[in-house]
């Protein structure tokens, strides 16, 4: 199974960007589709975005569509999420998480591993 190191995040203001950086171990890394979620306090854990073992595929959640992008770098072993336009409600433990399936997912169950997540903390 890969390890998951996330870091990257921080406070910032409303309106401002972040990337957000999963570093992966322990396995083939181009074997795993790789996903991003994120938990805010009360609430469920949502998926973010997800992208495939090539990077050629992505998707993303409405609520960040058009302001987060995933990206990978198979060669650094490294996943990405950056976050422009950030608004309060993005506020959030943010979690990397990766499946041994060339095809990426949304939910949460089809992950085996996950990082211990990145505080990102939003003010208006």
């Amino acid at each position: 199974q890969v390890q998951l190191v996330e870091s990257g995040g921080g406070l910032v203001q409303a309106g401002c960007s972040l990337r957000l950086s999963c570093a992966a171990s322990g396995r083939t890394f181009s074997n795993y589709a790789m996903g991003w979620f994120r938990q805010a306090p009360g609430k469920e854990r949502e998926f973010v975005a997800a992208i495939n073992w090539s990077g050629k595929s992505t998707d993303y959640a409405d609520s960040v569509k058009c302001r987060f992008t995933i990206s990978r770098d198979n060669a650094k072993n490294t996943v990405y999420l950056q976050m422009n336009s950030l608004k309060t409600e993005d506020t959030a433990d943010y979690y990397c998480a990766g499946r041994p399936t060339i095809y990426s997912g949304r939910y949460a169950y089809e992950y085996e591993a996950w990082g211990r997540g990145t505080q990102v903390t939003v003010s208006s």
